[in-house]
């Protein structure tokens, strides 16, 4: 079943309730009963009713972590942070604009582990940075005339309704 998507969790709550655990079978509590009072499934108190055998307490204190293990470490991400605000001029590229290519190359060449575009992307969201996109605007661009055309110019092109019409009669529409 696990936890809903987006959902991290406790290890904390977990170790506490396996130990909760350990404690009503010291007592001879029956492991079925266990799982009902812990709230979990009967097979889970049989496994650490064996693990509580084999290791003692300490063996429950424990979880591990979940999923695969991360492939940078936390110098890798001191790494990767470095090399953004140096900036994509720093590996060669033209255009001082970040996209999740350059930031795939840039984990690549810092720390030696490839990863897609898009795994990029969600290590520059933790991080906090965001891709960037260049703006497709000319180098010959005259803000002050676009400016003033806008302010002069287009609202005599602008259309407007002649005037406004009278009460429609059709039975669609409220009264």
């Amino acid at each position: 079943m696990g936890n809903p998507a987006g959902v991290r969790r406790d290890f904390q709550a977990l170790g506490q309730r396996r130990l909760r655990a350990a404690r009503l079978l010291a007592k001879g509590v029956h492991q079925s009963e266990v799982a009902r009072q812990v709230g979990v499934h009967r097979q889970s108190v049989s496994r650490w009713a064996q693990q509580l055998e084999a290791e003692g307490l300490p063996g429950l204190k424990k979880a591990g972590r979940a999923g695969r293990r991360p492939r940078l470490s936390a110098e890798d991400w001191k790494k990767i942070e470095r090399g953004l605000k140096r900036g994509p001029e720093a590996l060669g590229y033209e255009i001082g604009l970040w996209t999740a290519w350059r930031v795939a190359h840039l984990i690549e060449e810092e720390c030696g582990v490839r990863y897609h575009a898009s795994q990029a992307w969600r290590i520059l969201r933790q991080l906090g940075w965001s891709c960037q996109r260049p703006v497709g605007r000319a180098l010959e661009r005259d803000e002050v005339k676009i400016r003033r055309w806008k302010q002069e110019r287009w609202p005599e092109l602008k259309k407007r309704p002649k005037t406004k019409a009278g009460r429609s009669s059709s039975s669609t529409k409220a009264g």
